[in-house]
């Protein structure tokens, strides 16, 4: 049975008891501490009832700007049984972003994580007339001397210790409903301002219900890495399905430690984007390829036998010969089993992965080596998952199977995907006129997205915004081209450019260790990365590797010129979103000379 948003740890509570539920790492000593399902439901009940004596009501809006950490789902969840609003912010979002979203939302109770997120919703809250107070996370941050509001988490907890407190929950648990409003989730703003995508229990009891149609093998003994932010619609529903399942969650919560993490944890899952296993890749090739002859020959030999073996006959429903089940059973106990505990992902089932494309190539590597990807695609107004890899029988190539009653059409003017169920967001928030653009005559959601459909199986070709048009009259994905140079071990960031431009160019950010190694091995000398990146050497080097990458395109789709950049795209400079998509308006704008400088006859 799925349970109500409202219910559900409580529910889980009772059932798994003393069992852990949750895991979060100790900044001062580095230990994993563990907190049982009766803690977690405990806690989670504590903070409803604090929420209430504080004079939260049903479906006001209450925010949750912090990174990844066990407050963070406690506040979701106590939310929910108070019949409130959850709004997830990023713990990277910047004063403007905390206040456009606060008073687009009229939030009026904000919780905060660290020093960062509390600096910077204090300032909002100073200059408000909506934000009312912070609550805080950590109790390592200090107070602004002004503030007189704020109140630190362990103190807010206690505010709700009376029967007072406690009826009004149990009352709005009992009475809360499908229709109930449970989230609004702000888009990252490649185009503009942030919409509020709004998601009500209906579509998250849906998800559930049609992930555990489609993923039954998730079971209460899998541990999964809580990696992503919670404020992404991907992390959160994997989340939430974790907890319908009982599965374990261990909660990162900082990204900069997961190298270090997932050795500590060994998850048996974890979703991610391709970003994450676009560096495997490339990490692992450039590993092998400072091998010995003889040790390059064998990586390079077991990458080819897991290829035939997972992809020729296992994904293919075969039964391998005898001499190739040998083989691979050698190579997975020795070289795959040596990267995946490097890793820290050796006990690995499933590692869901979405959010940008994924190249085939990384994608085939990744099977070869029995990494067991699930390739997806979903949209936060889709409530994640519009359609995944199934464990055997995919395509690559594809972004998967349509998930269960789900429906899927292609429009024939423009190949647009349009998706139909009851996963999908009525709206945005307090956008009538961006709603009437968002759905079909007969219903369908307009994803933005271009692809195409073949036996139920999705496949995406670009993000029709991102489209450009040269000034010869040819169209251009710039995605699928950076998705294709983006797996090259030299580059680690690109923007591809070329919109109503007679041809396309771009900007590169390059991998400044390897680059700087390359120009030792060379003998190339340089005083500063200024310098290096504007070595013809270097230069002509980057140029050799885009050739090959590119020799499969139409030659208008291909990179004339580029320019090496010595600062990478960063979500603090606005050129990346917080989901680390993008921001072609504010790189266009902000690298203009570079950007003209390369259309100079």
């Amino acid at each position: 049975m799925i349970y109500h948003l409202a219910e559900l740890v409580h529910r889980q509570a009772e059932k798994y008891g003393s069992r852990t539920a949750l895991k979060y790492r100790d900044d001062k000593n580095g230990k994993w501490l563990k907190i049982s399902w009766q803690e977690f439901a405990e806690t989670v009940l504590l903070t409803a009832k604090a929420m209430a004596e504080f004079g939260v009501e049903v479906q006001e809006n209450i925010g949750v700007c912090s990174q990844n950490m066990p407050q963070c789902l406690y506040a979701d969840f106590a939310a929910y049984a108070n019949r409130a609003v959850s709004i997830p912010l990023y713990a990277t979002n910047s004063p403007a972003q905390i206040s456009f979203i606060v008073h687009d939302a009229q939030i009026q109770t904000l919780f905060v994580g660290e020093q960062l997120q509390y600096n910077n919703a204090f300032k909002v809250q100073k200059e408000s007339d909506c934000l009312k107070r912070l609550i805080i996370f950590d109790p390592e941050v200090k107070l602004n001397p002004e503030d007189t509001t704020s109140i630190y988490f362990k103190d807010f907890l206690r505010l709700g210790d009376n029967t007072h407190a406690e009826s009004t929950v149990r009352v709005r648990m009992n009475e809360a409903n499908a229709e109930d409003l449970a989230t609004i989730i702000y888009t990252s703003g490649t185009t503009g301002d942030s919409k509020g995508v709004l998601l009500y229990h209906e579509q998250y009891l849906q998800a559930m219900r049609i992930h555990t149609m489609r993923l039954p093998y998730v079971t209460d003994k899998d541990l999964s890495m809580c990696f992503l932010p919670l404020t992404h619609i991907f992390e959160k529903a994997w989340v939430y399905y974790c907890i319908v399942r009982g599965s374990r969650v261990a909660i990162n919560k900082d990204p900069k430690m997961i190298q270090k993490t997932l050795p500590e944890i060994h998850p048996t899952m974890m979703c991610n984007v391709p970003r994450f296993w676009e560096k495997v890749y490339v990490g692992v090739h450039e590993k092998i390829n400072s091998f010995s002859p003889l040790m390059r020959k064998f990586f390079f030999h077991a990458i080819k036998i897991g290829r035939i073996h997972n992809l020729e006959y296992k994904n293919k429903g075969i039964t391998p010969p005898l001499g190739l089940r040998i083989s691979f059973a050698f190579y997975n106990n020795t070289a795959f089993m040596l990267l995946k505990k490097v890793l820290g992902i050796d006990r690995g089932r499933i590692f869901p992965v979405a959010g940008a494309p994924l190249a085939d190539k990384v994608n085939e590597f990744l099977q070869s080596v029995n990494i067991p990807i699930i390739y997806g695609y979903g949209l936060s107004e889709t409530t994640a998952t519009v359609c995944c890899y199934n464990p055997t029988g995919f395509i690559i190539g594809s972004i998967g199977e349509i998930m269960p009653e789900l429906e899927v059409k292609i429009d024939e003017t423009n190949n647009e995907i349009l998706i139909k169920g009851k996963t999908i967001t009525p709206g945005y928030y307090k956008r009538p006129e961006e709603n009437k653009k968002l759905f079909t005559e007969d219903g369908f959601l307009r994803t933005g997205d271009a692809g195409y459909m073949k036996d139920n199986v999705l496949y995406f070709t670009e993000r029709i915004k991102d489209l450009y048009k040269t000034s010869n009259g040819k169209y251009i994905a710039p995605q699928a081209i950076e998705g294709l140079i983006s797996s090259d071990k030299y580059i680690e960031q690109i923007a591809v450019i070329g919109d109503e431009r007679k041809f396309v160019s771009a900007l590169i950010v390059p991998v400044y260790p390897l680059l700087e190694e390359y120009a030792e091995r060379k003998g190339i000398a340089y005083n500063s990365r200024e310098e290096l990146v504007k070595n013809t050497e270097i230069h002509r080097m980057i140029e050799s590797r885009i050739e090959e990458y590119q020799r499969n395109l139409a030659s208008y789709e291909r990179i004339k010129r580029f320019t090496l950049l010595t600062q990478p795209f960063t979500m603090e400079g606005r050129e990346l979103t917080d989901t680390l998509k993008l921001r072609r308006n504010v790189i266009k704008e902000k690298y203009a000379t570079q950007i003209d400088t390369m259309y100079e006859e």
